[in-house]
């Protein structure tokens, strides 16, 4: 018991900027942590004085979430709404190439109407919420910094903090006052479809890179910044354990003790607490059988009660359905369980109305409905919703030059550069800027398998190269890194080394589901390249693009260098960086163990190189 203890405060001592945050009780496994942010009287007088004006429909309409495609301005205001958010996929204009002005116009709008006193009205502002997970990747032209499985490779603080900044005023840009990001989740089966969400599979790393995040997302009192018109609320999620289902299915069940699931899946929200994070999004997941929309003892009273969390609980999309007995269109359990926004997308309407009839018939307790939309108004509240006016008047909205800026770029591109993991160099790496190359593979020109999953579209399919404004795909990195004319995607040319991309196609959540890590190469024609290559005595580097390690036995011994890329996104010339010359080492590290083709998903292959210095030999 005294090792548990030590090791709880250890963590509690370990947050950045708010050394008393965080108090362990004896016996107890959830440490109560302090936000840096709370205690505020003129804000909590304010919050009491906004309740006491409301009526149930007011208050209900708090609690829902709307997507901007299924409702308009003038009935989020009708209706009292409290959110509205984009999914992936989803554009103010209807098109992914749209303008960039109507993302503030929309903004503006719903603003607008939520702060009309028309026929009863209340004016409170609307929130909007966006899956910023990798930059503002709904935008086009902004900066896609890599997944988060490159991230955690990199295991640099400071620069999550500079992806942070950067992702907060690119996100300002048009409007939107919120991102649905980090992802605080610790993938245990790489076999999960989540799992470039993930930084690591060890939680200190997790933990550590999450609070740098959100200080670059949110800012912080110490520093000055919390939520000034450069920064945003942020979202840790998903409460709890989304990545340590059985068999890494997404939302499925994870089956831990309760000490497990804290020392595993708790620690980067004990760190997210500790500087102020704002909202917590609830877990499609299960825990042990019992589904986290649903579960009051995880939601109220462990991250509520015990963790003391004041901001509010925010649905994932329609989780609440997944709760036995409930619909998308209706949910006591969920709101009964402490969810406080309910993400219902497009059945909005009916659930607001099903709602102010359960509270009518006594199934939700008005307690239940104040506590809720206190939190909600709480954290409008603290990110000067109330005062700063409409989206268009905030200092940076509308500065379209910063979307996809010039020092934006320059920090994904350390991301990516610190991010690759070589696993094999015979005498290969790195190339000189004189030798002549090849460059090819269904990956060196491919802006869409270079950044994955949530970029332009929920699954990051189906989008024309021309719609990747703004990137530099691998192959143009060593186009500009070597000498002119030395570059070409002639696999039948001479060279002294080719660099083949290959990997996988995009994917997200359910999608990315995996029954083996095996990377099939049945029918590959870059494994065929790679072979033929080869057999002409030339050299080949093999990059490989992908949200997880795979098994690529054959691959790794038919090449002469093996460089894990992760999804880089749109500064794929980050690659060249390191592989040309030698101006940058590799500084990567295995973020998961690499598992061994054609075994048990977890054997792992212990390469056991040093992925720091010169490149081994």
């Amino acid at each position: 018991m005294k090792t548990r203890n030590s090791l709880r405060a250890a963590l509690c001592l370990g947050i950045a900027l708010s050394l008393n945050a965080c108090a362990v009780a004896e016996d107890e496994i959830w440490p109560k942590v302090k936000s840096p942010v709370a205690g505020n009287a003129n804000i909590e007088n304010r919050v009491e004085t906004v309740l006491a004006t409301m009526n149930l429909e007011q208050k209900v309409g708090q609690m829902v979430q709307a997507e901007v495609k299924s409702i308009s301005p003038e009935d989020a205001g009708r209706y009292h709404i409290g959110s509205v958010l984009n999914g992936g996929g989803s554009w103010p204009t209807g098109d992914v190439d749209g303008p960039l002005g109507g993302w503030l116009s929309l903004a503006n709008l719903f603003y607008k109407e939520s702060m009309s006193t028309e026929n009863g009205r209340l004016a409170i502002p609307l929130i909007w919420g966006t899956d910023a997970v990798h930059g503002h990747n709904n935008v086009q032209g902004a900066t896609i910094f890599p997944h988060n499985i490159g991230l955690g490779a990199a295991n640099n603080p400071g620069l999550m903090r500079d992806i942070g900044t950067a992702t907060a005023r690119e996100v300002a840009v048009t409007g939107i006052d919120w991102a649905f990001a980090p992802t605080v989740a610790v993938a245990r089966d790489i076999r999960w479809g989540r799992t470039y969400e993930s930084y690591s599979s060890d939680p200190k790393i997790v933990a550590e890179l999450s609070k740098e995040m959100l200080l670059g997302l949110q800012g912080h009192p110490a520093l000055d910044n919390f939520l000034s018109e450069q920064k945003l609320i942020a979202t840790a999620k998903h409460f709890i354990g989304d990545g340590g289902t059985t068999g890494g299915k997404d939302q499925g069940d994870t089956a831990l003790t309760e000490q497990e699931l804290f020392d595993i899946h708790g620690q980067g929200y004990v760190q997210a607490l500790g500087v102020g994070v704002q909202t917590v999004m609830a877990s499609f997941n299960s825990w042990n059988g019992n589904k986290l929309h649903g579960s009051k003892y995880m939601l109220t009273d462990v991250l509520k009660g015990k963790m003391g969390f004041d901001g509010f609980v925010i649905g994932d999309w329609n989780g609440h359905e997944q709760i036995p007995g409930c619909t998308k269109a209706s949910c006591a359990a969920a709101i009964n369980a402490g969810v406080d926004m309910i993400m219902v997308p497009e059945d909005w309407k009916a659930f607001s109305e099903n709602t102010v009839r359960q509270v009518k018939a006594g199934e939700i307790t008005r307690a239940r409905i104040d506590d809720a939309v206190r939190r909600i108004l709480r954290v409008k509240l603290r990110a000067g919703m109330f005062d700063d006016g409409k989206p268009s008047s905030h200092e940076l909205a509308g500065r379209a030059k910063l979307i996809g800026h010039e020092s934006h770029r320059a920090v994904a591109r350390q991301a990516v550069r610190e991010s690759l993991v070589l696993l094999k160099n015979e005498k290969t790496l790195p190339i000189a800027k004189t030798a002549k190359i090849i460059v090819a593979g269904s990956g060196a020109d491919n802006p869409s398998m270079q950044s994955g999953g949530w970029t332009l579209t929920w699954q990051g399919r189906d989008v024309p190269a021309e719609q990747y404004k703004g990137f530099t795909t691998i192959k143009d990195g060593f186009d500009r890194a070597l000498k002119s004319g030395n570059v070409t995607s002639d696999t039948d040319a001479s060279a002294d080394v080719a660099v083949i991309v290959f990997g996988e196609t995009p994917y997200a959540e359910m999608e990315g589901d995996l029954a083996s890590t095996d990377f099939d190469l049945t029918d590959s024609a870059d494994f065929a390249l790679m072979q033929n290559l080869k057999a002409r005595n030339i050299p080949v580097v093999a990059v490989f693009l992908s949200g997880r390690p795979r098994g690529v036995d054959a691959v790794i011994k038919t090449s002469d260098a093996f460089v894990a890329a992760w999804l880089p996104g749109s500064e794929g010339a980050g690659v060249a960086d390191v592989l040309v010359s030698s101006r940058y080492n590799f500084k990567g590290k295995l973020p998961f163990d690499w598992p061994a083709g054609g075994a048990a998903p977890f054997k792992a292959r212990g390469f056991g190189l040093t992925h720091s210095g010169t490149p081994p030999k």
